[in-house]
């Protein structure tokens, strides 16, 4: 198999050691590996299967080396200021900020749900929000089988979507991060908040799912709330679909669809965790139940490890499709 040049900005972050962990856990076909970070981290040393990768200090020059694919996971301001310069190279960059995520001249994939996407790229794919790529997996299933009409998100996010410093808040009992403690407490506050009374991370997700689903129309509101958890995302959805359906139907839909494992099961308490999707790849998706307070409404709660399927898994699947397209 032909191997590619990798880049990994932003290597010694917490969302960056995952790519790195999950391209060594997928086989992905790596031949030379260059780990970047700030100047701060330059000369910390990383293993990559058997090998010893010393950390390079981002700067202009750093893509000027033969590179294919660059995977940035260093935060917005990074994003925006080096990748154009890597994609101007000729590497294809797949970021994980929010930079580039409404361009639309950028892709936005999720590889389970419009994969395709990825090949309109002119040098950059963004990775979609955590929060919003573990809802495309079941609601692209259930679009493509009943249409849908109207999402209402309400989010269950956990403190490792903030990086280190939510875990060391939520684990030491401070508020130095977050404006309030997270310990016995949730705060309905995520990233800033706009004019309109939402916040970044709530607009985040109602754009992002249009975007990536292609349905500009669709009516989308969502309230993201913070809560006392390591890691793992759990977000409850309300659908109003255009059309009937049945419950078994919609389970069986759902556990055929690539990514997704259906863990639904009342009568034996069996239902999705955060403890059950930390350190996997897989979206689980359980409570799945009519919403009798309107026509053809539907609850789902579904949950994923936010640091691997909402970043790193997501970002090396993009990778992967590109392999597989030979770039």
């Amino acid at each position: 198999m032909k191997k590619y040049n990798v880049a990994v900005v932003g290597a010694t972050g917490l969302v960056g050691r995952t790519i790195l962990k999950v391209m060594e856990e997928r086989r992905f076909p790596v031949g030379t590996l260059v780990c970047l970070a700030s100047k701060k981290s330059a000369g910390e040393v990383l293993k990559y299967e058997d090998r010893e990768i010393v950390v390079k200090e981002l700067d202009e020059n750093s893509f000027d080396e033969e590179i294919d694919i660059a995977f940035f996971s260093a935060g917005g301001s990074i994003s925006e200021k080096y990748a154009p310069i890597a994609a101007s190279k000729g590497v294809v960059v797949v970021d994980n900020s929010s930079v580039f995520r409404m361009n639309e001249q950028v892709p936005l994939v999720v590889p389970e749900v419009n994969g395709e996407d990825a090949f309109s790229n002119k040098g950059v794919i963004a990775n979609p929000n955590c929060s919003t790529i573990q809802c495309m997996l079941p609601l692209k299933a259930i679009m493509d089988n009943y249409g849908i009409k109207r999402v209402v998100y309400s989010s269950y996010q956990s403190v490792s979507g903030s990086g280190t410093k939510g875990l060391r808040d939520l684990d030491e009992g401070l508020s130095e991060f977050y404006p309030f403690p997270i310990q016995n407490n949730v705060l309905p506050h995520i990233d800033v908040f706009l004019e309109n009374g939402y916040t970044k991370e709530e607009m985040k997700m109602i754009e992002e799912t249009r975007k990536i689903l292609h349905a500009p129309e669709l009516k989308v509101t969502a309230t993201t709330v913070r809560v006392p958890v390591r890691f793992a995302h759990s977000v409850s959805v309300n659908l109003e679909l255009e059309k009937d359906f049945q419950v078994e139907d919609v389970k069986r839909i759902l556990s055929e669809f690539p990514g997704i494992i259906v863990k639904d099961d009342p009568d034996h308490k069996l239902y999705p965790m955060p403890i059950d999707a930390e350190g996997r790849d897989e979206v689980f998706v359980g409570r799945i139940r009519r919403d009798f307070s309107l026509e053809h409404g539907l609850n789902i709660w579904v949950v994923a490890d936010n640091i691997r399927k909402g970043a790193a898994t997501n970002a090396v699947q993009i990778g992967e499709l590109l392999v597989k397209r030979g770039i």
